[in-house]
């Protein structure tokens, strides 16, 4: 985090006619919320980065895209655009990650050093509307969304294992065959079925539309955001949303879009996985409780363990062909969809081993003797992935260059559907890129 601010300092320093940093609001522990700005256009641009914890790669986007709209005033002065770069949305969420940003970059130290907020400590959701936002972060992006009213919105988010996909609060045609461009330049595995996206509408291949907002329960909202959200908050304003998602461990087969072999069979055993992990990490944690005190850290790394647990029952009986509900079905699966699913189950199960972890280590004491354990329990998993599923680490300039080029590709595209006459602007998306430089 420290490094984040320090560069986006550093570039306003250097060219301060051209660029500036403002403080935009604090977060819960005072950490400050800065926003980078570029260029003086009348068209507002918000990129919002560090919204989940867990997935750093929009710190650098923000930092790749600042660097180009300096370099190419085709972004700015031609677009009569202004763009504005949320560094972190979530400062004291990624502090916590910080044991595994420095590397070396693996699965087990990933997992081990994860954090991620309770679903109500999110500062994108808006479970009781946004004149309710409790945590100051939401509340500063709100600010931020009315002041700006922009034509074109932007949330950074990292898959931590799978594919790069987008999704889209409104269609921008042509935007599929832009990211199959940028994945195919860059290596970066497509995702055609997203877990996050499996009851929504497609747009094209690895595009989603994101459906508004619609009453539900927490467990519902936890899994399919299904409350308001920042997302659509700015829609009032004729904003386009994009959800940009570079994964960190690529995997080949959630670009499989061939029919499985024996889907009901994948599916009974990705749910008895599931619930089995999800009885093993209960009995874990009944043993572990009693001697984790009751510190304001220890319910912060509770909150997200008892959102996992609550909500992997109702996940195994969505995904299981026995016990689905007949008024919700399944849509048509492909190899891609059973794959993110088989993903999806274990890093539910890995996150909360990893969460758990923490925990006791930070008690300073192990008396239910769980350590050894979990330390199994996220080897074990650790080479599902990576023996099973063939998860390979994608070098963090790619999954940045991959991010920023999809994010200049749909801010292009935002521009033309709102403005016909724009139809002859460059392709941001596929033009060449800034040199990256070595991890």
């Amino acid at each position: 985090m420290d490094e984040l601010t320090a560069r986006a300092a550093a570039l306003a320093a250097r060219r301060p006619r051209d660029a500036a940093l403002r403080r935009v609001g604090v977060s819960r522990e005072g950490t400050p919320l800065w926003l980078l700005t570029v260029g003086r256009g009348s068209r507002q641009v918000l990129v919002v980065a560090g919204p989940h914890a867990n997935e750093p790669v929009g710190g650098a986007t923000v930092l790749r895209l600042a660097e180009r709209a300096l370099a190419d005033p085709r972004l700015t002065e031609g677009a009569d655009a202004t763009w504005n770069l949320l560094l972190c949305l979530d400062p004291d969420g990624l502090r916590r990650n910080e044991g595994w940003l420095t590397g070396p970059y693996s699965l087990g130290r990933y997992f081990r050093h994860f954090f991620r907020p309770g679903f109500l400590e999110q500062p994108e959701w808006l479970p009781d509307g946004a004149a309710d936002a409790a945590l100051p972060e939401t509340r500063a992006l709100l600010r931020l969304q009315d002041e700006l009213k922009p034509f074109f919105q932007c949330s950074l988010h990292g898959v931590d294992i799978g594919g790069g996909f987008v999704e889209l609060t409104r269609d921008l045609p042509g935007l599929d065959r832009r990211i199959a461009h940028a994945a195919a330049r860059l290596g970066i595995p497509r995702e055609l079925g997203p877990y996050d996206t499996l009851y929504w509408p497609g747009l094209g291949p690895a595009v989603y539309r994101i459906p508004p907002p619609h009453p539900g329960d927490l467990a519902a909202a936890i899994t399919e955001a299904a409350v308001e959200s920042t997302w659509h908050h700015p829609h009032r304003y004729g904003t386009v949303t994009a959800v940009v998602e570079a994964p960190m461990w690529g995997v080949a087969a959630v670009e499989d879009g061939s029919p499985p072999a024996d889907r009901d069979a994948v599916l009974r055993a990705v749910s008895g996985d599931l619930r089995h992990d999800v009885q093993v990490l209960e009995r874990i944690l009944s043993r572990a409780r009693p001697h984790l005190g009751g510190t304001a850290e220890t319910a912060r790394l509770l909150a997200p363990v008892d959102d996992h647990l609550l909500v992997c029952p109702g996940l195994a009986d969505a995904w299981d062909p026995d016990t689905t509900d007949p008024r919700r079905p399944l849509p048509t699966l492909s190899t891609a969809h059973l794959t993110a699913l088989r993903i999806a189950g274990r890093r539910i199960a890995a996150r909360t081993a990893g969460l758990l972890h923490q925990l006791v280590a930070g008690a300073g004491r192990d008396p239910a003797g769980v350590l050894p354990e979990l330390d199994g329990l996220i080897d074990r998993w650790c080479a599902v992935y990576q023996d099973d599923c063939q998860a390979r680490w994608i070098p963090v300039a790619r999954q940045v260059e991959y991010q920023a080029r999809v994010v200049l590709a749909a801010f292009e595209l935002a521009g033309r559907h709102g403005d016909p006459t724009r139809s002859g602007e460059p392709d941001w998306g596929t033009q060449a890129a800034v040199p990256m430089h070595r991890e």
